[in-house]
């Protein structure tokens, strides 16, 4: 598969599922472990909006309608180009497969309904499109749509029950034209006038009449949403902005309060705010540990008695995967139940016997779909608690790497803290490093890498970056003993004073958040990093990398000859040495498919004009600065890249986690560079 957003199957039938790609692609193979065929059901992929200019559009949803095996019916939710070939126009259409679901033909579609992205200016709105399709019980088609974008909802949509942005939408397909309206929702009075198109609405707003669709309302991008099979709840997961992600029970009629507030806590204004009316979310996560929510469901099957009850969710960046445990009083409590899977989440999924799997939607095991069991009997994780028992060091003398780590360097190193880093790898016997078109060197399962931390000379942390055997690649942190004889691992994350600065050391899942999937995981090793002389301690030699891997046949072939160059090497042209400190500090993150949540690439090899940032509109705030763009062209002080770079220990830092410290040497490059530029036609 490629970036799946959903996988399901038919009422009824437990013999198959279906797959969707992000874009336009539907899949169906059968219900058995380690598939390796599938069928194409339906490709429109000439349709939908293909992914390469905005993340979160595509074929996001999908239903199978209750009579599916009378009707045919089948239903999506995506978005397609506008026009002018700009995003985005969403849609909701009703399709017929003839064939009992072998395929499902483009020319069939019927749409219901279909509105434009609400931008002035295109590089503004271009997320929180939502899109979460189901039935319920009664027959009625639930869909949940985003605020439409852009940082803080800037025209306060979500709560304009006048369109359908950032609410929770039920509607009866079964009757009317194009559908028609259940008597309870909480607008149905308002039904004269439907909300199917960007006209309506304005007619609807001009009117001072409400979309009789809305069920609920107050949302800002609902990622997965489900019914509980036991009770008919709707538990669904709200992506939140600077702070909190949340889940929430939604109800008929129901505010749950965005843009007024971000979880339970105020957003706009940040300080007492009018909560009269609004609805508490069950819980929220803090954007320290979770960064994009992905709703799952009530588990309600029989192979793990354990979760039987309890609400299992997880985060798209981070892997992490929690539940929400009853507490005996009516609310809940948050239970982590793996904090290191490796895996971008982009749905939990639930089978007709109400077993839970998930989908990883990216990553160097290529996309996968998970199946929830019984562990009952403890941890399997094996990860050793000492430094010095992991056979990555001497274990008679833990700051020296064992014979089997080849030692490393890179051209363009991440800042980190003034920390002075020291690199190895190790793969299993007999195997290679391969390249890819990108030139992201791709690791064989079971291999592993080191990084050593000091500061003054002193050495503080170790980290292990693994390549396990189920595909997932995790993080380890060791912080060293006051003795320097041996590090301990750490759990879930610590931050300690050393030489009069805080020193963070990750949980796994905020390692996985930087070393993304899209970015090849390894970050440094890449061709780009790694075309530079090493000098070999145990043979006095230095020799160049890629060479000399090649050599002993643990590179293939494949590497270009590109490079980033050094950027404190001040002889170096002042453009390459920005582009290779933004692609090493951003591009993890900022670049086609990555985990951040606007369209930049930051990548060193991606044309300037290609990068979306000069001159373009902020979407997540303009930080109080009127008149400022991601990149203005010889203005720094109204350019919020340099700005995000310079803060510390708010939400608005870049990049958002694991230091404490801004890196002054590269604010002071990128200030530069950006004084340097004449135009967007640099």
């Amino acid at each position: 598969m490629s970036s799946p957003t959903l996988i399901l199957q038919v009422p009824g039938d437990n013999s198959q599922w279906y797959a969707l790609e992000q874009a336009g692609r539907i899949l169906r193979f059968n219900n058995t472990a380690s598939v390796t065929n599938f069928s194409v059901v339906a490709d429109l992929r000439s349709l939908v909006n293909d992914n390469s200019d905005v993340g979160e559009s595509g074929l996001l949803s999908m239903a199978f309608h209750p009579d599916f095996a009378s009707n045919g019916e089948v239903f999506l939710f995506y978005q397609v180009d506008e026009p002018d070939g700009s995003c985005c126009v969403s849609r909701l259409s009703r399709f017929t497969s003839a064939d009992n679901g072998a395929s499902i033909a483009a020319a069939t579609e019927e749409v219901l309904i279909e509105f434009t992205n609400p931008y002035n200016d295109p590089s503004d709105f271009e997320n929180h499109f939502g899109g979460h399709l189901g039935f319920d019980n009664d027959g009625l088609l639930y869909l949940t749509i985003g605020d439409g974008g852009n940082s803080g909802d800037p025209d306060n949509r979500a709560q304009n029950t006048s369109n359908l942005w950032g609410s929770m939408l039920r509607i009866n397909v079964d009757s009317g034209s194009p559908y028609s309206i259940p008597a309870s929702n909480p607008f149905a009075e308002d039904d004269d006038l439907l909300c199917v198109n960007e006209a309506n609405m304005n007619a609807k707003a001009l009117a001072g009449t409400q979309c009789p669709e809305i069920f609920a309302w107050g949302l800002r991008n609902t990622w997965r949403w489900s019914f509980d099979a036991a009770t008919g709840d709707i538990w669904a997961g709200d992506v939140g902005q600077n702070n909190w992600e949340e889940i929430s029970r939604i109800q008929l009629g129901g505010n749950y309060g965005w843009r007024i507030r971000e979880g339970a806590h105020c957003h706009n204004p940040f300080n007492n705010c009018q909560t009269a009316g609004l609805i508490d979310p069950v819980a929220e996560v803090q954007h320290n540990t979770f960064s994009s929510i992905t709703g799952g469901y009530v588990y309600r099957g029989s192979n793990i008695p354990a979760l039987v009850g309890t609400y299992i969710f997880g985060d798209f960046v981070s892997g992490r995967i929690y539940s929400l445990v009853p507490d005996g009083d009516g609310g809940w409590e948050i239970d982590p139940i793996d904090n290191d899977t490796g895996f971008n989440i982009s749905t939990f999924a639930q089978d007709q016997n109400n077993e839970l799997y998930l989908v990883n939607y990216s990553g160097g095991a290529g996309q996968q779909i998970m199946r929830f069991i019984d562990n009952s009997g403890g941890s399997t994780s094996g990860v050793p608690a000492l430094l010095s028992e992991t056979g990555c060091v001497l274990a008679s003398d833990p700051t020296q790497a064992s014979d089997a780590m080849v030692p490393y360097s890179i051209l363009a190193p991440f800042w980190s803290d003034n920390a002075l880093k020291s690199r190895w790898l190790a793969l299993p016997n007999g195997e290679s490093i391969s390249v890819n078109a990108d030139q992201d060197w791709e690791f064989p399962v079971g291999s592993v890498l080191m990084k050593n931390f000091e500061l003054n000379g002193e050495l503080i942390e170790t980290r292990l970056l693994k390549h396990h055997n189920n595909g997932a690649w995790a993080g380890y942190s060791y912080k060293w003993n006051d003795a320097g004889s041996d590090a301990e691992l750490v759990v879930g994350g610590e931050v300690v004073e050393i030489n009069d600065q805080d020193w963070i050391y990750p949980s796994g899942g905020q390692c996985l958040e930087c070393h993304t999937a899209a970015a090849g995981r390894t970050l440094g090793l890449e061709t780009l990093q790694m075309n530079k002389d090493h000098v070999y301690a145990s043979t006095s030699t230095s020799a160049n990398q890629i060479t000399t891997l090649e050599t002993i046949d643990m590179l293939n072939e494949g590497a270009s000859t590109i490079a980033l160059v050094d950027p404190t090497d001040t002889s170096a042209n002042l453009n390459d040495r920005a582009r290779s400190w933004l692609h090493t500090n951003c591009a993890q993150c900022h670049r086609p498919n990555g985990a951040g949540n606007i369209n930049m690439d930051l990548r060193f090899a991606t044309a300037f004009s290609e990068m979306n940032i000069c001159d373009v509109n902020a979407q997540n705030g303009d930080m109080g600065m009127s008149g400022a763009r991601r990149l203005v062209p010889g203005d720094p002080a109204l350019s919020l890249i340099l700005a995000r770079m310079s803060l510390r220990g708010t939400a608005n830092q870049m990049p958002p986690l694991g230091s404490s410290l801004a890196d002054e040497a590269g604010i002071a490059l990128i200030n530069a560079w950006i004084s340097s530029l004449e135009s967007c036609n640099n």
